[in-house]
């Protein structure tokens, strides 16, 4: 495939985008619920998107990941049992099965691709995928919520993509109210919740309706 001088993502309403040079698609195909996109990049190696949103670079990930998974994790006296809604590429599960404390890591992904695409693309992200204590379950994070066990978890951690489309319930506060039901006591749940800078509006209605 062609490389194309730039491509970006665009957020009309901050008013900015990210781009990256000299990129070319090696991957594109349409799943159920999105477009996945994997390109190659001059300076950030892969890259994922779904929907032409940004989701994973080979080269920064780790700031994403490590970040939702450790201050948490290291956070709790006795994380046995850990949740991750989303989580597509896995970098997050494998940052959370470096603790030895963990008994248990259940992965909730909707969209099966996103995953399958990460093994092919960023072999680097799902070298832990095959942990005996790890377990991808393939289907609806929401509903799998609410039929969450009481206090069955020490640490939720919801790796969603942006709030639109299907991940728009993942910001919801009955969402939330089971999310709350799931934790044990001393429990920790962790939230990607966008960018303060860039999204403060979201961030705000989001505070509002809790």
């Amino acid at each position: 495939m062609s490389k194309t001088p730039w491509i970006y993502e665009n957020n009309a309403d901050s008013g900015s985008a990210i781009g990256f040079a000299d990129a070319e698609r090696v991957h594109t195909e349409q799943s159920e619920y999105q477009r996945i996109d994997i390109y190659r990049t001059r300076e950030f190696g892969y890259v994922m998107a779904l929907d032409d949103c940004w989701m994973v670079t080979s080269r920064e990930n780790f700031l994403y990941h490590e970040m939702m998974s450790h201050p948490a994790l290291l956070s709790h006296p006795a994380p046995a049992s850990v949740a991750i809604i989303g989580g597509g590429d896995c970098g997050t599960l494998k940052e959370v099965l470096r603790h030895g404390e963990v008994q248990s890591a259940i992965q909730i992904e909707l969209d099966e691709r996103v995953t399958r695409v990460a093994e092919q693309w960023f072999p680097e992200l799902t070298e832990s995928n095959n942990d005996p204590r790890a377990t991808l379950l393939f289907t609806d994070g929401i509903a799998w919520m609410r039929e969450a066990s009481p206090a069955s978890l020490d640490v939720l951690i919801v790796d969603s993509t942006d709030p639109v489309g299907p991940a728009a319930g993942l910001y919801d506060v009955d969402f939330f109210k089971a999310c709350h039901a799931s934790l044990s006591d001393g429990g920790i749940m962790v939230q990607q919740s966008e960018s303060p800078l860039l999204h403060g509006d979201l961030i705000r209605t989001m505070h509002q309706r809790l």
